[in-house]
């Protein structure tokens, strides 16, 4: 008689992972992304389960932090994911002391010995697959690409990983000061595994044998090894048991073979079903209908008229490079994202302007000159140049520009320029929330709570404040 199978689906924040088991043979396994579309990828995956086994039935059990509402659909069980990974590593790694899993949007330790105790970060999803990916794309480039950067490190940088924010607000002047992407890569990994050690550990020894879980760790054996960096001299071993990246499925998968006896029907047996049946019950579309109460629109067609006439009044004047003639001055923005540049004549008149994405300024800096100098007519000349923003003092050294100024007050300029008299200002950038009134200006950088609060009064003073700012 051949062994009861079942199926184990885990549905993650970011993932769709599933685990057929017949007795403790995984008979088929899959992982894959689901892009928001977790209905649409739980299909599919059944679509190619039906197939491989056709007429057999299964005792199904869902697991994952988006897996309930699944659960009640497809009118299965559901296994807290957190005991489903611990009954999976109890029958397949039973050596293991602590285990800790990443996941696309949380974070666990599960410490087995000597005192079990669960931990699990699932409010916010600092130091975890999502936080990967998201300084994975600063960096241009993937997960497995920055695991592939990470390999090549020489050196760490302190970067924060408790929120992207502050993460991009270490990692952004890094980049524009020219660091390597090699470093931050691994800088990125060092910050995930201080997190979860801090976060979750919180001052709890882990000792003994370490197993790692879930996709991250799975994948990316760079961030492995800074986890092992951490923790050298406490753990006694350290292990990636074969497909963890399934683990918590898996233990949804026994969990299933077994249910509990409240889990059984009248007969006394756990209920059976075919991967038809699942996708008969994932059919049905189900229409959320929309709230009646809804707000105000942001302009009436009045309201954006005046809006677009009021701000078409401050505009600057623009005249191309034929009709430039005499000196030229040269202002330049290098940002935390984004390199920005303009070319006014004497009459304040727009020659030349330039906005782009940018994490190298000197490079889009040399690259802006030399378009202007290509373009520049024998009767103008460039007789001043002055830089601002993140990358204000490599430009300055790099290409010996003649003076830097602090962005409020090159923010301040500006706008008491197009506007006199102004009172109040507000600049949204990459990384810089900015707000002036009353001829001060005050710029918060780091966006919300960010790492630096600096206020500059009108005649050039600034107070630098370290810490982070509520």
């Amino acid at each position: 008689m051949a062994p009861h199978a079942s199926l184990g689906l885990d549905i993650g924040s970011t993932t769709v992972k599933a685990v057929v088991l017949e007795g403790e043979t995984v008979r088929h396994s899959a992982y894959r992304r689901h892009n928001a579309d977790v209905r649409g990828e739980l299909r599919s995956l059944l679509e190619e389960i039906a197939p491989l086994f056709p007429d057999r039935q299964f005792r199904v059990a869902v697991t994952g932090s988006a897996g309930l509402s699944i659960a009640e659909l497809l009118g299965v069980d559901f296994v807290q994911e957190v005991i489903a990974a611990t009954a999976a590593i109890e029958r397949f790694v039973p050596e293991a002391d602590v285990v800790i899993e990443l996941g696309g949007e949380d974070a666990k330790i599960t410490y087995l010995h000597p005192t079990p105790e669960q931990r699990m970060n699932g409010t916010c999803a600092g130091g975890t697959g999502a936080f990967i990916d998201q300084m994975a794309t600063l960096l241009h480039t993937d997960a497995k690409g920055l695991d592939d950067l990470a390999a090549q490190y020489q050196h760490l940088y302190p970067i924060a990983s408790r929120c992207g924010v502050f993460a991009k607000s270490d990692l952004q002047p890094l980049l524009n000061q020219g660091a390597a992407h090699t470093d931050l890569a691994a800088s990125v990994f060092s910050a995930v595994a201080t997190q979860t050690i801090a976060g979750l550990a919180c001052g709890r020894p882990i000792r003994g044998n370490l197993v790692f879980l879930g996709g991250p760790l799975h994948f990316l054996p760079q961030l492995r090894k800074a986890y092992e960096r951490a923790l050298a001299g406490q753990v006694t071993s350290f292990a990636t048991p074969e497909n963890a990246q399934l683990y918590v499925a898996l233990g949804a998968a026994l969990s299933a073979i077994d249910p509990p006896i409240g889990d059984r029907n009248a007969a006394g047996h756990a209920e059976f079903h075919t991967p038809d049946d699942l996708l008969r019950r994932l059919r049905p579309v189900v229409t959320i209908p929309l709230s009646r109460h809804r707000l105000r629109p942001l302009f009436t067609d009045d309201e954006r008229a005046a809006f677009d006439t009021r701000h078409a009044q401050a505009r600057v004047e623009q005249v191309g490079f034929t009709e430039a003639n005499g000196p030229l001055f040269l202002g330049m923005d290098a940002g935390s994202t984004t390199f920005k540049a303009v070319l006014l004549n004497s009459d304040d008149q727009l020659v030349f302007s330039r906005y782009e994405s940018s994490n190298d300024p000197v490079s889009a800096a040399i690259a802006t000159l030399r378009e202007i100098y290509a373009q520049l007519p024998a009767s103008a000349y460039l007789a001043r140049a002055c830089v601002t923003g993140y990358g204000e003092g490599l430009i300055r050294a790099a290409l010996r520009i003649d003076d830097g100024e602090i962005e409020t007050m090159a923010h301040y300029r500006a706008a008491n320029h197009l506007s006199p008299g102004v009172t109040s200002v507000i600049d949204i950038g990459g990384q810089v929330l900015g707000h002036g009134e009353g001829g001060d200006a005050v710029e918060n950088l780091g966006g919300v709570g960010g790492e630096r609060c600096r206020h500059t009064e009108r005649g050039g003073q600034e107070q630098q404040l370290a810490g982070h700012v509520a």
